[in-house]
């Protein structure tokens, strides 16, 4: 006996169940992902990023956008990101202005359920983005970011942060975010045991 095809869905029928869903999913390759909520570090990391975002981006033209904005990163997926910027005007996909098109740097704070995803083929298909410029991972578990900038349509450098002392130079928005910012009143699991970053 013959197993029955999958039917994928189209992007408007996933916005359309999306639209009026309790809870938030994700699209990927015609299908609807169910998104977990997340772990006290992790909202705090978060928090953390928006908050300082913020502050430097105030007042002028890049807007830092929390995860609750889909972005249609290609037709086959729409995330939330846990960060988004996008610098000059935002670009919306239509009249409910919930779809974000034009993200110049997202972030993503790594999770163990979700970490293999976000550097592989999360990653894959963000680099399709035209708009993309800067890929950020931050982990929760010890004190790493790990930063990618596009330098042009197949290359992308990296550089690996791993000190409280270093600070992330985020070029493309004009903006620098130092890691004790980004871990301030988290506690992590050390490489030798358990801290509190100041």
């Amino acid at each position: 006996m013959a197993a029955n095809p999958v039917t994928k869905l189209t992007e408007q029928q996933y916005l359309e169940i999306e639209r009026a869903a309790e809870f938030k999913h994700e699209f990927l390759d015609g299908e609807m992902v169910a998104i977990s909520g997340a772990s006290l570090r992790h909202a705090i990391i978060g928090g953390n990023i928006l908050g300082e975002l913020r502050s430097i981006l105030r007042g002028g033209d890049c807007k830092a956008i929390n995860s609750d904005l889909r972005v249609r990163v290609s037709a086959s997926l729409y995330s939330y990101p846990d960060i988004s910027v996008v610098r000059g005007k935002p670009a919306l996909a239509d009249e409910h202005q919930d779809v974000l098109l034009n993200p110049t740097v997202i972030f993503e704070v790594l999770s163990a359920s979700t970490e293999t995803y976000d550097r592989g083929l999360k990653f894959q298909i963000y680099r399709t983005n035209e708009w993309l410029r800067e890929y950020i991972l931050v982990s929760q578990d010890r004190v790493r970011v790990e930063h990618y900038v596009r330098r042009d349509a197949t290359t992308w450098t990296y550089r690996d942060y791993m000190s409280t002392n270093d600070e992330l130079i985020i070029d493309s928005i004009r903006a620098s975010l130092p890691l004790h910012s980004i871990y301030d009143g988290v506690e992590l699991e050390a490489w030798s045991g358990s801290t509190q970053v100041q």
